[in-house]
């Protein structure tokens, strides 16, 4: 397919994973219409019982250069100056950042180029990405004349202090190495074999990503905003719950730990 025809986001399912691959020549930018094909393609594969794991991608070597400016600068014509069209824009990626960062599906970002800006705040708002060596990540906005405060907020929750200024204060694009070493992404691995490990690790949590896995991501979510205390408790009452279930009662007796095969 031409990379001019290609669907705004493409979908693909197999072996319990759902890949969204978004289309848009030439730098997947997420512009409105971009957004909603993605939050549609996330609802479906979140109300999709066969899929237990979503992965993002960019088609060739950008994996999402952020909003499409181009579109923006259109509506400073409107009678608002584009107030109302802006608007509706960041309160729609919101949404979907939110549906991703939330998702009881494991999500995983395979980056393979650029990130950048929204790009990169849809990265930093899956579960984990993996990146080839030639993956670069940048929060441009400074240099642009503005600030890239939201995608700060889905970046400063996988990245400490320090590592989140030097990416919004600078401005400038950090490589695979550096994005490793602060924690931006699990793993980095040489380009030719980024869709294997993208590929090998989402279908290995597939294969055992269950319920149980699920409502314990959630809880272990909630638990982050919560005095210590109140943090055990809650994770102490899943864990009970979890012992009890009867799916999980009869797989540990056919399968009890320490059997010998």
């Amino acid at each position: 397919m031409n990379e001019m025809t290609r669907p705004l986001v493409a979908t693909a399912s197999e072996n319990g994973v759902a890949t969204l691959s978004l289309g848009a020549f030439p730098a997947h930018p997420l512009s409105l219409a971009m957004i909603n094909a993605l939050q549609g393609a996330l609802d479906t594969a979140q109300a999709d019982p066969a899929v237990r794991v979503i992965v993002f991608e960019g088609a060739g070597h950008i994996f999402c250069a952020g909003h499409d400016l181009k579109e923006i600068a259109r509506h400073r014509d409107d009678p608002d100056q584009g107030r109302a069209f802006v608007t509706g824009l960041f309160a729609a990626c919101a949404t979907m950042m939110q549906t991703v960062a939330t998702s009881d599906k494991p999500t995983i970002a395979k980056v393979d180029g650029i990130a950048t800006a929204a790009g990169l705040q849809l990265a930093a708002s899956c579960d984990l990405a993996i990146a080839s060596q030639r993956a670069s990540f940048c929060l441009p906005g400074l240099r642009r004349g503005g600030f890239c405060t939201t995608p700060g907020v889905a970046v400063s929750r996988q990245i400490g202090r320090a590592a989140l200024n030097e990416l919004l204060l600078t401005g400038t694009p950090h490589d695979a190495d550096w994005a490793l070493r602060v924690g931006l992404v699990a793993r980095v691995v040489p380009p030719a074999e980024l869709g294997e490990a993208v590929r090998g690790f989402a279908s290995e949590l597939a294969a055992h990503y269950t319920d149980v896995a699920a409502h314990g991501r959630r809880v272990v979510r909630e638990q982050a905003d919560m005095a210590l205390d109140q943090a055990y408790a809650h994770a102490t009452e899943a864990m009970i719950a979890h012992f009890m279930d009867p799916v999980r009662l009869t797989h540990e007796a056919a399968h009890p730990i320490g059997k010998r095969r």
